[in-house]
């Protein structure tokens, strides 16, 4: 019998030209490598970017190793699946990222040979005066336009810019033609995937120009996993007061994830429901996690993995953390939502799928 404990796995870093300092600097997150940083996947199961058991009994296992050997114990009862659903990342962009999309369930399997799109959401953390983001297209806009305008490097005749603003979440998905930056930090929640087609002329990894055939021919399949219809804002979130010193924000929700932020006042204890694997982010100043016997402290900018099979989980305040998971819509969001006197109308706005829209 496999005894479980909240787990800390490795984390992949990328050093994409869009990064700089900030996970680091503002975020507070230490032991990462010089120069530039850009991302860290927090929890992955990508195929050649999965994340390895770094302590504990279970220490050198890989995430698609438990998936695999337990997905009960780690997902909850019932679940069945190839990898861990749900990618986490912190990103920063210093610069702006590149403008592109990821395509949605049907064109991955369809065009990319995929078991599945990526539909993601950014959690806002810092972002500085006048920061924005570009999100799915202006009514109207039809293939030959955005081709024109993408070509031209006129991202704002086609696409929607929104302002940016820190606590706040965007829920995009599949298919939408989206980016951020600079001057923002966020923390992100998708699918498990990195496919993407990109807008630009050069390599996010390094910025070196690609070759122009290299680049027509991205922007052909760009064009053929765009979808027009997505027109995603930002949202602030919808809070519960669990207790005088403890709030839940629902931030965002869908069939492939659902992202929460809680604070908890020095001396609270957040406790939070454990039906399925949750991850655990810190935002804010250490905290100290006890589950099943099992005691440690989350550094800030640091992640644990909480396996289903846990059956109390407490995290000692002053907290700032952020909790995904793969959702049971009705269980996790709806239903406590309605209880809280929220409306289908405003529930619906935390994901387009979070009402039964595809």
């Amino acid at each position: 019998m496999t005894r479980w404990y909240p787990l800390r796995l490795s984390t992949p870093v990328r050093s994409h030209v869009f990064g700089g300092r900030a996970i680091a600097e503002r975020l507070g997150r230490t032991g990462l490598p010089e120069g530039r940083v850009a991302e860290t996947w927090e929890v992955s199961d990508v195929d050649g970017a999965g994340g390895t058991v770094e302590e504990g009994p279970l220490a050198g296992r890989t995430l698609r190793d438990l998936v695999t050997e337990h997905p009960e114990e780690l997902m909850g009862r019932g679940w069945r699946g190839e990898r861990f659903p749900v990618l986490t990342k912190f990103i920063d962009a210093t610069g702006p990222l590149p403008v592109h999309l990821h395509a949605d369930d049907d064109t991955a399997r369809r065009l990319e040979g995929q078991p599945n799109g990526k539909t993601e959401a950014w959690h806002v953390l810092a972002a500085e005066p006048g920061a924005t983001a570009l999100a799915g297209a202006k009514p109207g806009v039809d293939a030959d336009r955005l081709r024109a305008a993408l070509e031209r490097g006129d991202f704002d005749a086609v696409l929607r810019r929104l302002p940016v603003r820190a606590g706040q979440t965007l829920y995009v998905p599949g298919g939408t033609l989206h980016s951020f930056g600079p001057g923002t930090l966020v923390y992100e929640i998708e699918q498990t995937s990195d496919i993407q087609q990109s807008a630009m002329p050069w390599r996010m990894e390094d910025g070196t120009e690609l070759p122009e055939p290299d680049w027509r021919h991205n922007l052909d399949m760009l064009l053929a996993e765009w979808d027009p219809r997505p027109r995603p804002d930002f949202q602030p979130g919808l809070s519960i007061r669990v207790t005088d010193d403890v709030e839940r924000v629902i931030c965002c929700a869908g069939p492939y994830f659902a992202l929460e932020r809680w604070r908890a006042a020095a001396g609270a204890t957040i406790t939070p429901a454990v039906g399925t694997a949750m991850i655990l982010s810190n935002a804010g100043a250490a905290v100290p996690v006890g589950a099943d016997g099992w005691t440690g402290t989350l550094e800030r900018g640091r992640t644990l993995l909480l396996p289903a099979a846990l059956s109390r989980v407490e995290i000692g305040g002053p907290a700032d953390v952020l909790l995904g998971y793969l959702p049971d819509l009705d269980r996790d969001v709806r239903g406590p939502l309605a209880a809280a006197g929220y409306g289908p109308r405003a529930i619906a706005a935390l994901g387009p799928s979070v009402s039964g829209r595809p």
